[in-house]
């Protein structure tokens, strides 16, 4: 599905299609603002684009479940739910966002279940419940029943089901078009902040900005779309392929957050990786915590079970980073195993042990687990033992939001922090921050954190639409505003100019200079490469995963990082010269893989530029050369901009003083 025509002006963008871009248009379509205006005669006008047709959203391959107190199998409360949330993401939690997370989740599951999401049943016909890593009952205490599931494919449910209901409610896709810019009202600003590596005054956070809308690349016809808009909102997802080693899919490259660094923007937190510590093997592909919540244990080379030695209480259980860093630890010790597969090759892995689950019982709950174990390790984990180790999972980082969603940027640091919305502009799910997980996040709360935050955000700018759509009968058609400059337009050109660069219709030289330097801008200057060259976008962003997993793989340190940042800077000018090997635009993969990889790029400076930034070790991130926490100078969330200048914001706290960390 795609627009036959683009809309001189929408009343909202939503850019990308999984649970929070859906549950974002699902919100504005559910509103009590777009029933008022449709008794008015207004139909808003929405558009949402995405990269993938929409149930290939990355969303569908989420395993486990949503995490909410709704005390189906045992007494729960939200408070306590609410207190793990903190106590997992080692007190970089801005408290009331996840205050608000833990109040409204058995809200947010009750509507999902009513919506159609099918969930596995109790035998009295309530929503099932299993543990999850870091859940537990009477603030810290026994691992608890949390996790609503079905059985171990609840992505796949939430994601058909939000999907099916937005075409129920007539939302409009803009399928396999391929967003490349953001543009602000000072377009002209970042453009020339960027040109000089160098921020522009506007693009620091001083002084309010608005939105114009974004350029859209149609993969099928390679016509680049200036789409205007009132409202944007993010929903891009995270950015896995970062990493070599990672369980996300191909499309996870971090697309919304270099989005936001390209217009100047920041991103908040984007030091904090987790490590999902059951990925198979050498493939990375994720095996559900879920599996250790039915009885799987992790054993080392020598057959001991050995997170008791890590987690006394909670074992196998613990929070993922624990459990992540007790692998490498025994890893490091030499207690490793090769995968059975490359039996000679590096003895990094565990094993996970799932032989005590009853046969029946693992086909009915973990049938997707099996399969994959089946089908990419060649095992029957009913008998067999399982190789894994930790694979990338999530950014706990992102673009920065309030609990509505809106965009903003910070200047100064401590007390004299300053914070300055984005006018029109928002953002939900991976790409975002509402500060909710912290350094670590809990399984279960990405889901929810995504379908919650991404549903306010829808009802954030059905208010915003309301009180001025774009069809307003009562508007001032002939209104003057005398400004008839058109940044969206402008950066339409240039990224047209760009794709003829990369195709090579476009010979940079006197005769069209123009075209030149704005190819050279944004895009980390593209232009057609030699015809002899075989450089290609995907050996560039394989040689920046095995950059980032050797850097910060679980572990890092300052030497580490100093390394990586100079690979990085290496891999920026190759892709700087990467151009497509075919002169067509239309269903031409190349140029989107080339402007995935600079958005990778451009991502890993920024992460690579926060870790250094950081002192300490917390969460996700543990630096070797700073192994302990440092709540004195970095109880903070830091606030990375394109230049790689990092500000910080200090954290929420309401009613949980930090204090140690253990499980």
């Amino acid at each position: 599905m795609s627009p036959n025509t683009v809309e001189e002006m929408y009343d909202a963008v939503i850019i990308g299609a999984g649970a929070a871009g859906l549950s974002a248009a699902l919100g504005f379509y559910r509103s009590e603002a777009v029933n008022e205006l449709r008794e008015r005669g207004v139909e808003p006008k929405v558009l949402v684009i995405s990269k993938l047709q929409p149930l290939r959203s990355h969303t569908g391959s989420a395993e486990g479940g949503i995490a909410a107190s709704l005390g189906n199998i045992e007494p729960d409360e939200w408070q306590w739910h609410y207190y793990d949330t903190v106590k997992g993401g080692d007190y970089l939690v801005d408290q009331p966002a996840a205050k608000l997370l833990a109040q409204y989740a058995p809200e947010t599951v009750v509507n999902l279940e009513r919506s159609g999401v099918a969930f596995s049943r109790t035998a009295d016909g309530h929503i099932a419940q299993r543990r999850f890593g870091g859940h537990t009952k009477d603030y810290g205490g026994e691992p608890m029943e949390r996790a609503a599931y079905a059985a171990d494919r609840i992505g796949h449910q939430i994601l058909m089901t939000l999907w099916q209901q937005c075409v129920n409610y007539g939302v409009q896709f803009a399928e396999e078009w391929y967003v490349s810019d953001l543009v602000l009202d000072d377009w002209h600003d970042s453009r020339a902040a960027a040109a000089t590596e160098s921020t522009a005054e506007s693009s620091s956070g001083s002084g309010e900005r608005r939105v114009e809308g974004v350029v859209a690349f149609d993969t099928h016809t390679g016509k680049t779309h200036a789409v205007h808009a009132r409202n944007v909102l993010i929903a891009t997802g995270g950015a896995g392929r970062l990493f070599h080693t990672t369980s996300n899919s191909y499309d996870l490259t971090g697309d919304g957050m270099a989005l936001a660094l390209d217009a100047g923007l920041q991103v908040e937190d984007v030091e904090f990786v987790q490590f999902h510590p059951t990925g198979l093997a050498h493939t990375g592909i994720l095996l559900s915590e879920a599996s250790r919540a039915e009885g799987g244990i992790l054993r080392n080379g020598d057959g001991k079970a050995f997170m008791a030695d890590y987690a006394p209480e909670h074992r196998d259980l613990a929070a993922r980073d624990v459990v992540s860093r007790a692998i490498r630890a025994e890893v490091d010790a030499g207690r490793g195993v090769a995968d059975p597969k490359d039996p000679d090759g590096p003895k990094d892995c565990v094993w996970l042990d799932m032989t005590g689950i009853d046969p029946e019982h693992m086909r009915e709950v973990l049938p997707q687990v099996l399969e994959t174990i089946e089908m990419y390790g060649g095992l029957d984990p009913t008998r067999d033992w399982v190789p894994v180790k930790p694979t990338a999972h999530y950014t706990m980082g992102g673009i920065p939001i309030t609990v509505d969603g809106q965009v903003y940027t910070v200047t100064g640091d401590g007390d004299g922090v300053r914070t300055s919305p984005v006018t029109g502009l928002y953002a939900a799910g991976e790409c975002s921050c509402v500060s909710v997980h912290g350094a670590n996040r809990l399984g279960g709360n990405s889901l929810l954190d995504a379908c919650l935050f991404g549903t306010r955000a829808g009802h954030t700018i059905a208010a915003n639409v309301l009180a001025d759509p774009v069809d307003n009968p009562m508007a001032d058609d002939g209104a003057d505003t005398g400004d008839d400059t058109d940044p969206v337009r402008e950066a339409a050109d240039a990224r047209a100019d760009d794709v003829r660069a990369l195709l090579g219709t476009v010979t940079p030289g006197p005769e069209n200079e123009t075209a030149g330097e704005d190819d050279n801008v944004d895009n980390m200057g593209g232009t057609a490469a030699e015809e002899s060259s075989d450089a290609n976008a995907y050996q560039v962003m394989d040689r920046l995963g095995a950059v980032m997993d050797a850097a910060l793989a679980v572990i890092t340190d300052g030497d580490k990082i100093d390394r990586a940042l100079a690979e990085v800077g290496e891999l920026r000018e190759q892709a700087a010269a990467l151009a497509s090997h075919m002169d067509a635009a239309a269903f031409n993969q190349e140029i989107t893989a080339i402007w995935e990889t600079r958005h990778l790029i451009e991502l890993a400076t920024a992460v690579l530029e926060a870790t250094a930034a950081r002192h300490e070790s917390r969460g996700s991130l543990y630096r070797t050369d700073y192994p302990k926490r440092d709540d004195g100078h970095f109880l903070a969330h830091s606030m990375t901009g394109r230049d790689g200048d990092v500000d910080w914001k200090p954290v929420e706290i309401v009613d949980i003083e930090p204090r140690q960390r253990a499980y």
